[in-house]
């Protein structure tokens, strides 16, 4: 694979794993009136989807980018997809306080990718 396509790839699919694991970890919010058995078991199902996404996107990256390059790249989408989806899925406004959170990990991400 060419060396270009392999962050491409990488952030590609840890964006669409985070995507299912979001709603694996939180969708059940709307949903407080089901059992909590079901809803484990509906997480598990989306979670499975989660890790046909994340288990490649890792084995792909890995070389281009070192280990906690990689887990710093989810971390930020992790964090970007989960304000969309608190905003839009959720209907929870966004805080200034959360705002700087984010950035100043932000900041540390800069660290980890600075040689």
């Amino acid at each position: 694979m060419a060396s270009y396509a392999t962050p491409l790839l990488t952030v590609g699919l840890l964006i669409l794993s985070n995507i299912f694991m979001t709603f694996a970890w939180y969708g059940h919010l709307k949903f407080e009136d089901k059992p909590l058995y079901l809803v484990i078991m509906v997480s598990w199902g989306i979670a499975l989807f989660e890790y046909c996404a994340q288990v490649p996107a890792n084995r792909i990256g890995y070389g281009y980018f070192n280990a906690a390059q990689l887990k710093t790249i989810q971390e930020i989408i992790t964090l970007s997809v989960f304000v969309i989806f608190s905003v839009f899925y959720l209907g929870e406004a966004i805080h200034w306080k959360q705002i700087i959170g984010f950035v100043f990990i932000g900041i540390g991400a800069f660290f980890i990718f600075t040689k």
